[in-house]
């Protein structure tokens, strides 16, 4: 079967009755997500990954699995959408990859363009969704393809090098960074070995035999965290909302994003591909080539459309990047991607470069998905402007309730047992103190869901060497992975002793 054969399966698969609803669900989640200051696309996968498993429960197993990653999918996207709303009006940034939009968007919102504002992000938000489902759909395949001749060393190497990329990139301390990496890592390790059958840091508790679940240490550090944070700082929605007037925005308008659409659509997309890189990159990088590009820089800070298409653009096409190495290698770049590559585990579906031979109906209908979700969200956020605009103004006090319940209940659902939700308060409390003090939490997520993997490839790799450890140098694949992560740790650090400022990434 060729691509474009695939690709019609996989609208087929979208286009059913269920999977549109869950698109249309997962999206307007997603905007809502996006356009509440605080929760972000990290928090609002991790909170709905329960609450999918109970709403597919009448389905198949792969039916079940393909629409609840439809849905996941749509709140992650539709969250980027939704960021762009509070850095315009109230210049909040609904996630961090929308930091750079608050830039120019609320200086427009301040001169009365809010409504334009608004419309070209959207515009040019479903135009970086497109040119990254293009990329999605090319590049899948062969990348699968050469996935699939890595042995053990190969693996653990890519591993290790995700793991060192989204350390590099992670915070505003790289060895805060690494810390949470390791300790990641260490609570992965927990649990009953799957070799020797020796308990490993359980201390007699029965119910630590199986490990810690991803879910509930996820939805604990992230969701409940970020509950405890509003509660102690007595976080409101203090802001003044700017005035929303005309909303289509004019010809010259569209004259000037188009460009920056364009740019901003293809850097955030190659930019998303790399491991750790995530979207705050790619909408910083695509601001600053803009302003460089630009005949009249100054203008850049003022309220420039441009610096309002161009980041837009770049951070959607980042997220639809970042889905590449998930599907295709089975790494995830991001946070996000780390936390729905936790749900792929949770169905039995493992993502890497056997998913498109083993699982085409789904790796392929996630794909056609976005797609319709693309489609979804541009009808959503034109007309719906004001009315997302009201949903700023929720007032804590309901909110905060809400994800309690959500959580609590959604982590009971899948797990049944009340050892989880005394962990899940614990991990609220640790989410809390370590993001409090600069601890960035996506490393800690991705070790905790990498860990069992890269143990088990580093034994498969010593059982073929007899133990010798050479075996990831000699393997000349392996050795370039990690040449790579040790360059992608060195390189930042090399620069901040020579007194440069280094970019970081706060993405979830």
């Amino acid at each position: 079967m060729s691509t474009i054969d695939y690709v019609l399966h996989g609208l087929g698969t979208a286009m059913q009755w269920h999977n549109v609803v869950f698109v249309f669900l997962g999206v307007l989640i997603g905007t809502v997500v996006g356009v509440l200051p605080g929760i972000g696309p990290m928090s609002g996968v991790a909170l709905l990954i329960p609450i999918t498993a109970t709403m597919t429960a009448g389905l198949g197993p792969e039916e079940a699995a393909t629409s609840s990653i439809i849905l996941l999918a749509g709140v992650y996207y539709g969250a980027m959408y939704g960021g762009s709303t509070t850095s315009i009006l109230l210049n909040t940034p609904g996630e961090s990859s929308s930091v750079v939009t608050t830039l120019d968007g609320y200086q427009m919102a301040k001169q009365g363009r809010a409504g334009a504002a608004l419309a070209i992000s959207a515009i040019g938000s479903f135009a970086a969704g497109l040119i990254s489902l293009i990329g999605l759909i090319f590049l899948a395949r062969p990348l699968s393809a050469v996935a699939i001749k890595f042995g053990p060393a190969e693996y653990f190497s890519l591993m290790v090098l995700g793991l060192l990329a989204i350390s590099g990139l992670a915070g505003k301390s790289m060895v805060k960074a690494l810390m949470m990496t390791a300790f990641g890592l260490l609570l992965a390790t927990i649990g009953i070995d799957n070799v020797s059958g020796v308990e490993r840091f359980t201390f007699g508790v029965p119910e630590l035999y199986q490990g810690l679940e991803f879910l509930t240490v996820a939805v604990g550090t992230f969701a409940v965290g970020e509950v405890f944070k509003t509660i102690l700082h007595r976080e409101g929605n203090d802001g003044e909302l700017a005035k929303i007037n005309r909303i289509l925005p004019t010809k010259k308008d569209l004259k000037d994003s188009a460009a920056p659409i364009a740019r901003g659509s293809v850097l955030g997309f190659f930019i998303g591909l790399l491991p750790g890189a995530g979207a705050i990159l790619a909408s910083f990088f695509a601001y600053i080539v803009e302003k460089k590009l630009s005949k009249n820089p100054e203008k850049f800070g003022k309220g420039a459309i441009e610096g309002v298409a161009s980041p837009e653009s770049a951070n959607n096409a980042a997220s639809g990047g970042a889905m590449i190495p998930l599907l295709t290698l089975g790494i995830p770049s991001s946070g996000t991607t780390a936390i729905l590559m936790g749900a792929f585990i949770m169905y039995n579906v493992q993502p890497g470069p056997l998913l498109f031979q083993d699982h085409p109906q789904l790796a392929w209908g996630v794909i056609a998905s976005m797609f319709v979700g693309n489609l979804m969200l541009l009808i959503l956020n034109m007309p719906l402007v004001k009315v997302f605009a009201k949903v700023i103004e929720t007032p804590t006090k309901y909110l905060i309730p809400l994800i309690i319940v959500f959580s609590v209940f959604g982590v009971y659902a899948v797990q049944y047992s009340t050892f989880d939700l005394m962990l899940i308060m614990g991990c609220g409390l640790v989410g809390y103190y370590l993001a409090k003090n600069d601890y960035p939490l996506a490393p800690l997520v991705l070790g905790l869901i990498l860990g069992p993997m890269m143990e088990n490839n580093m034994r498969r790799a010593l059982t073929i060497s007899n133990g010798d450890f050479m075996i990831f140098l000699q393997k000349p694949v392996s050795l370039v992975f990690l040449i790579i992560g040790f360059l992608w740790i060195t390189i930042p650090l090399v620069l901040k002793m020579r007194g440069k400022n280094v970019l970081v990434n706060e993405e979830g």
